[in-house]
């Protein structure tokens, strides 16, 4: 009867051991993540991330220095309302709390700005052209007319003197001056011909002299192909004051009236 109860002794003593030894673990555990390690990195110390924007290369360093924070330049941009190798972007943000010697990265504003093509202006209408120069980061400059029967129709391109065209690169922000038609410097004009074009040729021609596309009437299926102008009001040669508005009455194609097809 003695031997059994020898055995329970030692297995409730191997429980104790064991339970002893895992409190131990855990607190060596708890120690070294929360006391030990903390202190060995200077976890507990750390900065507010100043406001870098707008701040010239030149004084970077000595102003991250006296707040014992480091940075980096990992990118390059431009914008027109700060000057060439100002900080425009950082990373960590301004006041995001971080460790001592922390490095900061920036992007930093190029001293030349980056080139862009010259969009496709000719042929366009005034508004149209200003439109197209404001999504291409562009300004639109001086207006001068010539003689035109199109009024306020793109008729050249200029960057100071020089005339460009279409697909030149010039620097992002420039200013274009528009050459554009003076409709022959008449309130009143013929309305164009607009029958047998497709609808978007018949918007370029209507917006081009100054006018304003009115009702469009839709006559038959134009699912399969461009919209053709079947007639229009006024009709072509029509006196039409600039502003005034042209409707418009579309449909398939005619096809070609051809005699009998012989067999």
């Amino acid at each position: 009867m003695k031997f059994p109860i020898k055995i329970e002794n030692s297995i409730r003593g191997l429980g104790i051991q064991l339970l002893i030894i895992f409190l131990l673990l855990i607190g060596t555990t708890l120690f070294f993540f929360n006391i030990y390690l903390p202190s060995f990195t200077n976890h507990a110390e750390s900065v507010t991330v100043p406001d870098l924007e707008g701040i010239h290369m030149d004084e970077l360093e000595n102003f991250l220095v006296k707040r014992d924070l480091r940075y980096e330049v990992n990118d390059s941009s431009y914008s027109e309302e700060y000057p060439p190798l100002t900080i425009l972007k950082q990373y960590p943000k301004a006041g995001s709390r971080v460790k001592e010697k922390r490095k900061i990265f920036v992007s930093v504003n190029r001293v030349n700005p980056p080139t862009v093509p010259v969009p496709e202006l000719l042929d366009r209408s005034l508004r149209n052209a200003e439109a197209v120069l404001a999504s291409n980061e562009l300004k639109r400059g001086k207006i001068s007319y010539k003689p035109s029967q199109f009024l306020n129709l793109v008729l050249e391109m200029k960057v100071g003197e020089k005339t460009i065209q279409a697909g030149d690169r010039i620097d992002k922000g420039s200013t274009i001056d528009l050459v554009v038609g003076d409709g022959f410097a008449r309130s009143y004009f013929q309305t164009p011909k607009l029958v047998g074009n497709n609808l978007e040729t018949a918007r370029l021609i209507i917006l081009g002299s100054d006018l304003e596309v009115g009702l469009i009437t839709v006559e038959g299926d134009t699912s399969l192909g461009k919209p053709t102008i079947l007639k229009q009001d006024p009709t072509p040669g029509t006196q039409i004051r600039i502003g005034n508005s042209v409707n418009l009455w579309i449909g398939p194609e005619p096809e070609n009236e051809e005699s009998d097809s012989e067999i």
